[in-house]
C-alpha cells in the first residue's frame, strides 16, 4: 500500500520571506499586476481578472501566433506578403499604422517592425491574413491559443485590437501571453526593444516611453482606445548579486501616454526595491536521498526538476521552511524525472510562496528476479 511520506524542514536566508508582503505603491491604474518572470511568482495586484478592453495589447497575440508561424517554417522573415484592400481600409478607422497599401509587398520582417513598434493596425490585418488564409481564421487561432493557456477572461474578435463587442482580455491574461513570448521566442523579443522604424518614408517613435527614460526596460507594447484607456505592458531586466532577475508590469486603463509610463516605472521600481529574488534548489544536488524496493541500487536522489527560485519582502529575517511530500515506499523502475512528490515552501507563518514537483534525479533499474523477490518479503513483513 502506498503512503504519503512527509518530511518538514526550514531553510535560513539573509533576507526570506514575512508572514506579510510588502504593499505596493499606489497606481493610478483600473487594474495592473506585477510579476516576477525570474521565480514566477505575482509581487501585486489589483482587478487583475477583471475582463477590460486591450486595445493594442492585443497585438501581443498577434505576434505570438506569428512567431509560431515562424518557428513552424510556414512563413519566413524574408517572405513578400501582398497588401489586400481589407489591410489598407484600416486607415479609415482612424487608428495607428505602418502605412502600407495595395501596390506595395511588405516582408514578414518589416510587417513585425511596423506591428510591434508602430503598432499598425494595417500590419496586424496583412500578418493575419498570411498566417491564417483570412482574418477571421487567425482570430480563431488567437482564441484556440488563449484556450490552450486557459486564460479564461480573453476573447479576441479582431487582430489589431479595435474596441469590437465581446473583445476583451484582462492584466492577469496579458501578463501570461507577454511572458510566453519573451519566454517562447526570446530571438523575437528583441522587436519590442526597438525605438523607432521608419516604412515607406515616415519614421514613427516606439510609444513606449520607457525604453528612452529606462535602460534596464527592453519592451514590450502600448495600446490605446477611447474605450481602454491609456495602457502599457513593460518588462525589465537587471543584475543583482545572485543574478538577473526580469519583472513584467501590465497596467490598464490609465489616463495619459505619461501616466501609463510613470505608473509602470514606479510599479517596476518597487518589485526590484521590495524583494530579493533567491536561489532556494539546484537540480545538480538532491533534496532527499530515499531508499527503493525491488531496484539494482537500494536509494534513489529526488529533487526539483528545474532550479527552484523565490522571490521574497528583502530585509526580512524569517526562516522559509521547505515540506517535501512523496509517495512511500518507492519501487523500481524508476525513471529519471519521473514525479513522486512535492516539493511546497512557505513562509514561518504559513504563507505559501512556491509548489514544485519533486522528481528522481537518476535512473534505478529493476533488480533481478530474487532481488525483487526478498523485497516483496520485506514489503510484505513491512
Amino acid at each position: 500500500m502506498k503512503r504519503l511520506f512527509v518530511l518538514l524542514c526550514s531553510l535560513a536566508f539573509a533576507a526570506t520571506a514575512a508572514a506579510q508582503a510588502p504593499q505596493p505603491p499606489e497606481v493610478a491604474a483600473k487594474s495592473y499586476i506585477l510579476l516576477d518572470m525570474t521565480s514566477n511568482q505575482v509581487l501585486a495586484e489589483r482587478e487583475a481578472d477583471t475582463p477590460a478592453d486591450p486595445a493594442s495589447l492585443t497585438k501581443l497575440m498577434t505576434a505570438y501566433v506569428t512567431f509560431n508561424a515562424i518557428k513552424e517554417k510556414r512563413l519566413a522573415l524574408d517572405q513578400k506578403i501582398p497588401v489586400s484592400k481589407r489591410a489598407w481600409e484600416e486607415r479609415k478607422g482612424g487608428g495607428s499604422l505602418m502605412f502600407i497599401d495595395t501596390t506595395m509587398t511588405p516582408t514578414v520582417d518589416e510587417l513585425l517592425h511596423g506591428l510591434i513598434i508602430q503598432s499598425g493596425n494595417d500590419a496586424a490585418v496583412a500578418l493575419a491574413e498570411a498566417v491564417g488564409g483570412t482574418l477571421e481564421q487567425f482570430v480563431g487561432m488567437m482564441n484556440r491559443q488563449s484556450q490552450a493557456w486557459g486564460l479564461k477572461n480573453t476573447t479576441f474578435k479582431n487582430a489589431p485590437g479595435l474596441t469590437e463587442a465581446g473583445h476583451k482580455s484582462s492584466a492577469r491574461d496579458i501578463a501570461v501571453i507577454a511572458a510566453h513570448i519573451i519566454r517562447d521566442h526570446p530571438d523575437f523579443y528583441t522587436y519590442y526593444s526597438k525605438k523607432d522604424y521608419k516604412y515607406n518614408n515616415i519614421a514613427q517613435p516606439n510609444r513606449n516611453l520607457l525604453l528612452r527614460r529606462d535602460p534596464t526596460v527592453d519592451g514590450m507594447k502600448t495600446g490605446y482606445t477611447e474605450a481602454a484607456g491609456y495602457c502599457l505592458v513593460a518588462s525589465a531586466q537587471r543584475e543583482f548579486p545572485n543574478g538577473k532577475r526580469r519583472l513584467l508590469s501590465v497596467l490598464l486603463n490609465t489616463t495619459s501616454m505619461e501616466a501609463r509610463a510613470s505608473e509602470s516605472q514606479k510599479l517596476l521600481n518597487w518589485g526590484f526595491q521590495a524583494f530579493d529574488a533567491l536561489r532556494l534548489f539546484d537540480v545538480t544536488k538532491p533534496m532527499a536521498t530515499v531508499p527503493v524496493w525491488k531496484g539494482k541500487l537500494n536509494e534513489a536522489k529526488l529533487g526539483p526538476a528545474s532550479p527552484v527560485f523565490v522571490s521574497v519582502p528583502r530585509g526580512e529575517g524569517n526562516a522559509l521552511k521547505t515540506q517535501i511530500e512523496r509517495t512511500d515506499p518507492l519501487v523500481a523502475p524508476l525513471q529519471q524525472g519521473q514525479r513522486v512528490g512535492t516539493v511546497k515552501v512557505s513562509t514561518a507563518g504559513g504563507m505559501p510562496v512556491v509548489e514544485v514537483p519533486l522528481v528522481v534525479m537518476e535512473t534505478v533499474e529493476q533488480a533481478g528476479i530474487f532481488g525483487r523477490a526478498w523485497d516483496a518479503i520485506r514489503l510484505w513483513i513491512k
